[in-house]
């Protein structure tokens, strides 16, 4: 349907051209009309005998009255339809006279070459429409109306779709001086004397190549093509030949064959002084002659351009036709209807175009599975990501298609697909956004630990249902919910710097996904805008294998094979599109449209979120920059089988709390090691205000103890928060506090909250023997510390020295504590690859940890 209405709306404008070239010409034959019969009557009024002179002359005043209202009318009607047949830089005078190019797949109209009385514009047909013939005896005139047919010709065309080839033996060129800012960039080229039968014979070729690739028998003409598609796949070439000598038999012939085939294939001549064959002038139809002096039998006024506009309006044009055609609007990449594509065999959308005009379409599936996308910061990487991702969210609804997006650079690139402050929106495909992830490469090992997980249960239904590829698993469970996911990483190589137990988890993990997730439609996307990017990747042939559609934007290095230079060359806003694993025959070059300015993309986004089903939530948002709030409707309830302590947001896809359970067994004490104050305060800040929400009717018990002055702050806001009868202890009472609590046997559930424990061995060695019995008996008592120490050494102290054992510490998080320092608390040799970094925990706990993960510590409130 859409299509039909698309055909109904270019014939009607083609209908509606052609009527405006009709009314001209009816008003011009109109206003010839009305000079004959005024020279009819005044030849009649002469006729009048003398003796009736009275009567002579109220017939001629009624005569004259008649003629000029006549031909007052028929001008305007004349004036008019020319004006709307010649619009912009096709018929304004030379006075505000400016490039005004169609758009790209339009058909040109007549140009204008001067007046014709009373003031009536003369238009002469050319592009997609004839050869031009300019005669007369006078070579100015001649020489104004090539000027202005050739000058209004390129204004209109589109920069650089017409090349112009000049053939003046007589001037060497000189005829076509004014235009020679054209030729630097290839749009004018001149032919010596003696290369008119080359000329032609190259012209020729180009006719019949176009015939047999390009219009191939399915349109009549290049004019045709573009009023069916909206594009045009050829420039237009214009010989311009001011001949002097005879033409041989051979290039009479090959003459012939232009004008009667040339224009349908977008080859034009403009011939003077260059004789045709009268028997070959009489058979063809496309061959217009020019008369400098006269215009269809009317005085013509010849308005040539003066010759600084011709200069000036041709480097215009040149410098255009350098930048490249203006890209397509991102709108025209997208459906005329929403989400109607199928994702089972694979996704496909356009990313820009190519410069014939077509779209090309980039697709993810069986083959290619993932795509490489590279290129310098500025080349519009970003820019190409957006389009992409725009073209298929239009096409593919949220239950086909589901993205996970990665940004490791410093930058918010891909936040506008959540929800925020400015934008409530979001897009309804987007399951994951990170961003400011740079120094959080535990995130992206994260992502890629849930696609495996993603992956296992896919490949586990499949081999349930006797299947083996996505789309198999499709059409035998209708029902299951198994939409393609697309991950793009920009750049990823910060996954694999370093060579740390992390970049090879990572390493492993990209490679089992590479390999394995194309039959179970999960695709990766990786982005970078540095050559480190990709060397990263050199040495995995395994991984490297696995992303044969490349994307390559201006000067990207190795993304491409080596003997594929074609990034080198391209201009900005374009890019390299290979399928083939980068090898040269795979090359498109596409001028990618501007997707990623807010104004281009929130129209897209506001009409899919509107669209949205009931079931999709707003994407999940990590944003390496934010502290996050302590999430009060993850505590657990009360009642629960054991108390549970939230320390902080785990460094995961689904952003859980970290949680550590405080069952009645022992080493259930936590330890928080570092000397970051802050961070300290607030990881004991949301263990106790989430174990205080379990036991609102005060069946349990809870003492404070702040031995550092600094602390003093956070430390009062946590016991203003616990319940009114929690037991408040500083420097000077704490030893108090472990006296009563060492041999407590009540089984009351009682939580030891303590700021700095470690100051207390410089009070008097009895603390720490009561606070060693507390930490090895009393978690079996349910008597539970979640102290903070501010350094391994001073933990390993209080529990009893060098060689002491550390079992009574079960679960620990650490601060500003290298990874080497923690070898005596994991199970590891040498430790856990930790580097600190500012408000980053690591947490540990014996019991539920194979190995230690990252945590953020909620912000203090």
């Amino acid at each position: 349907m859409a299509d039909s209405l698309i055909e109904t709306i270019r014939r009607d404008l083609g209908r509606a051209q052609a009527a405006a070239l009709a009314g001209r010409a009816a008003a011009q034959r109109r206003l010839a009309d009305a000079h004959a019969r005024h020279a009819r009557m005044e030849a009649a009024a002469a006729q009048v005998p003398q003796r009736a002179g009275d009567v002579r002359e109220q017939q001629l005043t009624a005569l004259e009255t008649a003629h000029r209202e006549s031909v007052a009318d028929t001008a305007a009607d004349a004036i008019r339809a020319a004006l709307a047949s010649a619009p912009g830089s096709a018929g304004d005078p030379w006075s505000r006279w400016q490039p005004t190019p169609l758009r790209r797949g339009s058909v040109p109209g007549p140009v204008r070459i001067g007046t014709v009385p009373p003031g009536v514009p003369a238009l002469v047909p050319f592009l997609d429409w004839a050869h031009v013939r300019i005669t007369g005896t006078d070579r100015a005139r001649c020489d104004a109306v090539l000027a202005a047919l050739l000058l209004r010709t390129l204004g209109c065309a589109p920069p650089g779709s017409v090349r112009l080839t000049g053939y003046d033996p007589d001037q060497l060129g000189g005829g076509l001086a004014g235009f020679a800012p054209l030729s630097p960039g290839g749009l004018l080229t001149f032919v010596g004397p003696g290369g008119l039968g080359r000329l032609l014979d190259e012209l020729v070729d180009h006719v019949r190549r176009v015939n047999e690739t390009v219009l191939a028998g399915e349109y009549p003409s290049l004019r045709a093509y573009a009023e069916a598609t909206g594009r045009r796949p050829e420039h237009w070439r214009v010989a311009v030949l001011l001949g002097a000598d005879e033409p041989t038999r051979h290039e009479q012939a090959q003459l012939a064959r232009l004008l009667r085939t040339g224009v349908a294939c977008g080859v034009h001549l403009i011939l003077r002084g260059l004789p045709v064959d009268p028997i070959v002038e009489s058979d063809v139809t496309t061959l217009a002659t020019v008369s400098a002096d006269r215009f269809h039998g009317m005085p013509l006024t010849v308005e040539g351009p003066p010759a600084e506009l011709v200069t000036a309006g041709c480097r215009t044009i040149a410098a255009q036709a350098a930048e490249g055609p203006e890209p397509i609007a991102f709108a025209d990449l997208l459906p005329d209807e929403l989400w109607t594509h199928s994702s089972a065999i694979g996704l496909t959308a356009p990313v820009g175009e190519a410069s014939d005009g077509e779209l090309v379409d980039v697709s993810l599936a069986d083959y290619p599975p993932h795509a490489l996308i590279g290129g310098p910061s500025g080349t519009g990487k970003t820019n190409l990501i957006y389009a992409w991702m725009g073209g298929l969210a239009a096409r593919y609804s949220p239950a086909e298609l589901e993205f996970y997006l990665l940004d490791f650079k410093e930058g918010v690139s891909f936040a506008r697909f959540a929800p925020g402050q400015r934008d409530p929106s979001w897009l309804p495909h987007v399951r994951l956004v990170g961003i400011n992830v740079n120094t959080d490469r535990e995130f992206g090992v994260a992502l890629l630990h849930f696609l495996s997980r993603q992956l296992r249960a896919r490949a586990e239904a499949a081999k349930r249902h006797e299947v083996t590829t996505l789309a198999e698993l499709r059409a035998e469970d209708p029902t299951g919910h198994w939409p393609r996911i697309v991950a793009v990483v920009d750049e990823f190589q910060v996954l694999l710097s370093g060579r740390d137990a992390l970049a090879a988890e990572a390493a492993t993990l990209l490679e089992d996904l590479a390999r394995r997730g194309r039959s179970q439609g999960i695709h990766l996307v990786l982005a970078s805008q540095d050559v480190s990017g990709i060397e990263a990747l050199w040495g995995r042939s395994a991984l490297v294998g696995q992303f044969a559609l490349r994307m390559a934007l201006p000067k990207a290095r190795r993304i491409l094979n080596e003997n594929n230079p074609a990034a080198e060359s391209i201009p900005r806003f374009h890019a390299v599109i290979n399928a083939d694993s980068g090898a040269l025959p795979g090359n498109r070059i596409v001028r990618v449209p501007m997707a990623s300015d807010r104004e281009s993309w929130s129209g897209l986004q506001l009409r899919l979120w509107q669209r949205r089903p009931a079931d999709v939530a707003p994407p999940r948002l990590f944003d390496g920059d934010a502290v996050p709030v302590f999430p009060q409707n993850r505590v657990p309830t009360p009642g629960g089988r054991e108390p549970v302590a939230l320390l902080g947001e785990t460094i995961d896809v689904a952003g859980e709390p970290a949680r550590l359970r405080l069952p009645r067994a022992p080493g259930r004490n936590l330890a928080v090691l570092g000397t970051r104050l802050e961070e300290a305060c607030a990881v004991l800040a949301s263990a106790g205000r989430s174990l205080a929400a379990q036991f609102p009717d005060g069946s349990a018990r809870f003492s404070v103890a702040c031995l550092d002055p600094d602390a003093m702050g956070p430390a009062g806001d946590l016991h203003a928060a616990l319940p009114e009868d929690t037991e408040w202890y500083d420097v000077d009472t704490v030893s108090e506090l472990f006296a009563e609590t060492v041999d407590d046997a009540s089984g009351t559930p009682h939580f030891l909250i303590l700021y700095a424990v470690d100051a207390a061995r410089s009070r008097a060695a009895g603390p720490q023997d009561h606070l060693r019995r507390i930490l090895h008996s009393g978690p079996e008592r349910h008597t539970h510390v979640l102290g903070w120490w501010r350094g391994v050494g001073r933990l390993r102290d209080d529990l009893g020295g060098m060689g002491a054992r550390l079992d009574p510490i079960g679960a620990w998080v650490a601060l500003d504590v290298h990874g080497g320092d923690l070898a005596t608390l994991y199970p590891k040799p040498g430790g856990p690859s930790w580097y600190p970094r500012p408000w980053r925990a690591l947490y540990f706990d014996r019991t539920v940890h194979r190995n230690a993960e990252a945590i953020i510590p909620y912000g203090l409130s």
